[in-house]
Formats: C-alpha cells, structure tokens, sequence
C-alpha cells in the first residue's frame, strides 16, 4: 500500500452528531451505529465522552465489539493543577479500556487567556502531559486541536506550539479543528500547507464544521494539503449548521481523487443503505437531495437530459449510481415528453413499444393531471399506478363508497384539553360470495390518521399484505393560496412496508381530507399490487 496515498477516515456521529438539535440517541441506537460503521470500513469510531452523562457511560461500560474499526473514546486534557495521572476526566477515559482515547484542547491564544486564564506555557504542558499519560498507558492518543484555524490566525507561533506539543509529546493524530465553521477553503489549504512543514502529514487530520456551506471542501483543501486523517459524521449531522458530511467524502476521496480511504467496493455501496438507516433511527425525514445518496441526486426531469441519459448515461451523471448504493431515477412531470414517460416505464418494468399510441395518451394526461395540481416528480407511486391504469393493469382491488370523519375538541374527566378524529368508513371489498359491504370506524391521531385506522380496518382482514404499512411522512401545500380557505391543497404521503421499502403517493381536492384520501387510496393500492395481493379475486369483485 502506497502510504502517502491512504486518508484515514474518523467518525464522530455518536458524540458530534448527537449535539444535534433534536438528535437524541440512545444506547442501542449508538451499538447499531457503530456496527454499521465497522461494517463500512471505518477506520476511527468515536464512541462518545465517557462520564459526560449516563447514555456514554452505559455505551462505554459495554461497548460493540468492532472487528475493523479502532473504538475511540473522547475527553479533554487534564485540568490546570491536577497531574496527568490524577485527573478525574482523564482518568475516566483511560478507564474505558478504548484502544485511542482522543483529546481537546485549546490552541487560541484567546481562550488561554480569558476562557483557562492560565499562562500559555501551562497550556502546553496540559497538551503534552496528557498526551504522554495516554501513551504511557498503551493507547493510540489523538489531539484535537480546538479553534485552530482562528488561533492560527491570531498568533501563528502558538497555535502552531501547541500542535507541536501533541506531536512531540506522542500523539499519533494532531487534529486541526475549523470549530466554529468560519475558515474558507483557500485559506484551510494555505493554513494546513504551513503546519505540515513542522508536523509531516501522515500525523495531521482535519475537523470542519458547516456554518459557511464548506465543511466537504475545507476537508478536501486539507488533503490536497498533505492530512492524512479526516474526520466527519453521516449525513453531515453536528452541532448548527452541522460537521463535514462522510457520505459525501467518501466517495469524493476515493471514486474522485484516487485516494485509498480503506474501503471496499462493496462497503462503497452500502452508502445509500446507512444514510437511510441513521435517518431511520432518528425518525427523521431523508434528504432526498443529498450528494450521492439522496433520492434525487440521480434523478433527471428534463426531457433532453433524459433523452441525453439513455443514450450516454455519463454526460448527466458524475458517477455511476450503483457504486453508492443509488439508482438513476426519471421524474416525470409537465416538462416531460415521450422519453421521460418511456424510460420511468421501462424503470418500473413495464414494456411499451415506443409508437403505442397510448404513450402518447399518458403524456398528455400526466401534463393535465399536473396542471391541475399533481406533482408526479415527487410520488412516483401514483406516476406509476397512473401509467398502469392506462395500459389496464391495476385491478379494482376496493371501492371506497363512502367515509366521514369527525374531529372533536373538548375537555376531559381530568380537566384537559383534548382533540379526537374519528373516521367512518364504507368500503365494498371482494368477499367468498361476491362484493362484500363492510363499515368499520376507528379512532386517530388527527383526521388522516384516524381515516387511514378505518381502511385498513376493513382491508386487513382481506388483503393481509397491508399489515405493517405505516405512514411515515405527511405534508399538504396550498397551491393557489390567493383563495384563501378555498384554495386547492395537494397532499403528499410517504409509506413505508415492513421490510422498510418506501413509496410516495399525491391526492389533490379542494377539500384536504379528500386530497389525504386520494394520495391514501394510492398508496394502499401501490401496496397490493407490489405484493400481488389476491389479484384474480379483486378482479372478479
């Protein structure tokens, strides 16, 4: 292996991830992590901070076993007047049996002075002392040097001593940390090009932050500068506006530039996979426009791109799709034309001959349905059970004869304030003697929910496919908003099976709980025909 060419990879979701606003993890969210992230090819998993708080410490009393990766724990150096060996925090980090424990400390003048208020020459013996204590004590030490890039800045010399404390002192890695997301990437570049010609780059790593939109970059700047370990979070997760993001590293450093960051082929593909699984833990909303990974980072709506795509999939695409895990994705929409319609077709697997006259029927009818409000782009589902209902393969697999829902606000026996839905349902489903007529009503979080309960009601005991179907994402949008209370809504609904595959569906009304209906209806069907569920019997109802 050709060592000036291997970028180490650190992961710091489980510590800088979890400072994120509405980020909670728990101990069992943490060992599922870290196993996904042994499994990639990680070379650094920092667990956490342990004595922070009672998650880490329950982490670190147990941690995953990792196979590849180097379980991290992290802390800071020990405090003014206490000696390496008698510092209760560093202690606790030695304690936790982490094969690298990885330490903070300050490298800005500014904070020596005011925020430590201790001389600086003090400061450097808490750098070194600490590191040699976790050394000494048969550890891989790592420095993370915090606000360096803004102490660099103010005092050049003694940002750059404190680094060369950690060095000299024994620290396999000296970190430079952009704490506060505030450096550009020129400046990273020249910054970093300065240090390595004290500190060689095999022992230099870079840690950014997103506030200026440049946290990728920053670390690419420092690479191309001679660090050969960089740290990041999935999905870019951290404090503010966020870390550097890993999934979009990943493949930069090494499909991009040619770097060897460890990682195989096969763990190159497993990207989309972990991006969707952290967002799942979290219960948070993917973003389908992520670099590499997002739903729609391969996705073509034009119709000359798409045209452009079939023929040469390279001039619209920077990277082959599969090689992270992502698929090329054709949006249909009121911009789109034959090709569009063909190549989405052709993606769901469905077979039409280009001059059937029916494909041009399905244009025309995907512009009007847009027209009047569908977005198809965005729900592919109802795109696709659109197109198969023109070319007359989807059954009739319910009719839905009626529903009614009730919402009702009141006050409870304890004296609360309470809101309740209730849906009715008539819904005819296929039955051993013909159409059955079945009413069921149920109760609901709110009025889709509770109409959602009263379908599935009366259609699980019928088409048990749709056990375990979940709504995981609801959003309405007022398309003409000048009416007022009359506008038109249109209401997007993303579902999810239980094997965790997902779809989108669109139902537009004036009315937003038939729009929730329409998008509803879809989605259940979209469900029954992926399964095959009991399709000559709905047919013959």
């Amino acid at each position: 292996m050709n060592e000036t060419n291997r970028v180490y990879l650190y992961d710091t979701t489980l510590r800088d991830g979890a400072q994120t606003s509405g980020v909670d993890f728990t101990v069992a969210d943490k060992i599922a992590i870290a196993q996904e992230l042994d499994a990639l090819g990680i070379d650094y998993v920092e667990g956490g901070w342990p004595g922070a708080n009672p998650t880490d410490n329950a982490f670190f009393a147990d941690p995953p076993k990792l196979p590849r990766a180097i379980f991290t724990a992290f802390g800071m150096t020990r405090r003014p007047g206490r000696s390496a060996s008698n510092d209760p925090g560093l202690s606790a980090l030695l304690d936790s049996q982490s094969p690298a424990i990885c330490i903070v400390g300050k490298t800005w003048d500014f904070h020596v002075d005011v925020a430590l208020a201790i001389p600086r020459a003090e400061n450097l013996a808490l750098i070194a002392d600490s590191i040699r204590e976790i050394k000494a004590r048969g550890r891989e030490p790592l420095f993370d040097a915090e606000h360096f890039f803004d102490g660099y800045k103010a005092n050049p010399g003694y940002a750059l001593s404190c680094v060369q404390a950690a060095y000299e002192a024994g620290a396999r890695w000296v970190v430079l940390c952009d704490t506060n997301g505030g450096t550009l990437p020129h400046e990273v570049e020249s910054i970093v090009g300065q240090v390595a010609k004290h500190i060689p780059g095999s022992h230099l790593g870079i840690h950014t932050h997103n506030d200026t939109e440049n946290a990728v970059s920053n670390s690419i700047a420092a690479v191309r500068a001679g660090v050969r370990l960089v740290q990041g979070t999935l999905n870019g997760l951290g404090e503010r506006c966020g870390n550097a993001n890993l999934l979009s590293l990943i493949p930069t450093l090494s499909v991009k530039m040619g770097y060897d960051i460890g990682i195989t082929k096969e763990g190159m593909a497993r990207l989309v996979h972990i991006s969707r699984m952290l967002d799942e833990r979290l219960n948070r909303t993917s973003n389908r426009h992520a670099a590499y990974v997002g739903e729609s980072a391969f996705a073509h709506k034009g119709g000359l791109h798409v045209s452009a795509v079939e023929k040469d999939p390279t001039s619209y695409e920077h990277v082959d799709p599969s090689l992270v895990g992502n698929r090329r994705h054709v949006l249909v929409s009121d911009q789109a034309g034959r090709s569009n319609i063909l190549a989405r077709l052709r993606e769901v697997g469905v077979n039409v001959d280009p001059k059937d006259d029916r494909v041009g029927v399905l244009v025309d009818l995907v512009k009007q349905k847009e027209f009047e409000g569908f977005a198809f782009d965005g729900a592919e589902a109802s795109f696709e059970l659109l197109a198969r209902r023109a070319l007359g393969e989807v059954p009739d697999y319910f009719r839905l004869a009626a529903f009614r829902v009730l919402d009702e606000r009141r006050w409870n026996a304890k004296g609360e304030l309470v809101t309740l839905s209730e849906a009715t349902t008539k819904v005819e489903v296929p039955g051993p003697n013909g159409p059955d007529n079945v009413m069921t009503v149920a109760e609901g979080n709110g009025p889709v929910n509770a109409l959602d309960q009263a379908l599935r009601k009366a259609l699980i005991p019928v088409y048990p496919a749709l056990d375990g179907m979940r709504l995981v994402d609801y959003k309405v949008r007022i398309l003409n908003a000048q009416d007022g209370t009359k506008a038109v809504t249109r209401v997007m609904i993303e579902t999810a099976d239980r094997h965790g595959q997902r779809w989108a569906t669109v139902g537009v009304s004036a009315n937003v709980i038939d729009a929730s209906f329409n998008a509803l209806s879809d989605s259940i069907t979209y469900c029954l025909y992926r399964s095959g569920a009991a399709i000559d019997s709905a047919q013959a109802a």
